[in-house]
């Protein structure tokens, strides 16, 4: 009987190429695990270093941060900006120390080298955040310098409220009918506003007509009583009526007085009760309140004339 000859393997698919299970290339691969293993080995020593070094400064950043939020608390004059500036501390804080543990765990890793890496992409951050900058460095800034604080009345452009925030990117303003306007600070820091609570007091002035036909002096000297009887009005600077204008129908007098404190709900009532019993006592006492006139004439009327 002829001897068996071995079957051929079966031919690999079109393409494909055929399995390589040689045992030099096993050895290979298995001296590769090993290697990765050993590397690994040698370097959690350095990960657990790097790990404990960024759980120290992370305690550190959350001590500055509570360090700063008790002196707000303590100082309300300087609060925004000790908050402010403990979330700057607290981030950068957090930033050096990752860099700091990327360099314990990896020795080839080097700031300088990121920075190098992210030139161009660094340069496309920046200007797709320059408005964000510009905002957080104004807010810094107003900050510092406090040209207004939280609780006090402004007005900006068609904005008027009070404040109830200012963030190191944008400030928060309550308007007096309830909603919340928030204003980049970079437009508060280069725009006028007007700080209606900027001082202890406030002048409110209206304006008066009465009669030509009737005494100034009554008049005047009426509207001063009514301002001081609402008991709205400081004694100094005392409050006072001046002769203001000679209008076409009415003499007209400008009653000034000044009140304390200057917030927009002071000012309200403080009008209502001053005019209305101006109103009251000129009537009482006979003083004419004119109000405009016009005389309307036609054409055949004019021409007659």
């Amino acid at each position: 009987m002829p001897p068996i000859q071995p079957q051929a393997a079966p031919p690999s698919p079109a393409g494909a190429p055929a399995a390589d299970l040689t045992p030099g290339t096993l050895e290979e691969g298995v001296d590769r695990l090993q290697e990765l293993g050993t590397q690994l080995a040698n370097g959690l020593p350095s990960a657990g270093v790097g790990l404990i070094v960024f759980g120290g400064f992370v305690l550190l950043a959350y001590a500055v941060r509570a360090i700063a939020r008790r002196y707000a608390r303590g100082d309300r004059s300087h609060r925004n900006l000790a908050l402010a500036l403990g979330r700057l501390v607290f981030g950068t804080i957090l930033v050096i120390g990752l860099l700091v543990a990327c360099v314990i765990i990896f020795p080839n890793f080097t700031p300088t080298g990121l920075l190098t890496s992210l030139g161009v992409g660094s340069l496309v951050l920046g200007l797709a955040f320059k408005d964000v900058l510009q905002n957080y460095i104004a807010g810094i800034l107003l900050l510092f310098a406090q040209p207004f604080r939280m609780g006090d009345q402004i007005i900006f452009q068609t904005f008027e409220g009070t404040v109830e925030d200012i963030q190191p990117r944008a400030t928060f303003l309550r308007t007096y009918d309830g909603r919340r306007a928030i204003i980049p600070n970079a437009e508060l820091f280069t725009q006028s506003i007007t700080v209606n609570t900027a001082n202890g007091r406030r002048r409110i002035e209206y304006d008066v007509g009465v009669g030509y036909g009737d005494d100034l002096d009554l008049a005047r000297r009426l509207i001063v009583e009514a301002i001081r009887e609402t008991g709205t009005a400081m004694e100094d600077p005392a409050p006072e009526a001046l002769t203001y204008e000679l209008g076409p129908s009415a003499v007209v007098i400008r009653a000034r007085w000044w009140i304390r404190p200057p917030v927009i709900a002071e000012v309200f009532d403080a009008r209502d009760q001053v005019l209305a019993l101006i109103k009251t006592k000129l009537t009482a006492h006979g003083i004419d309140l004119p109000f405009p006139t016009e005389q309307i004439l036609f054409h055949d009327q004019t021409e007659e004339g």
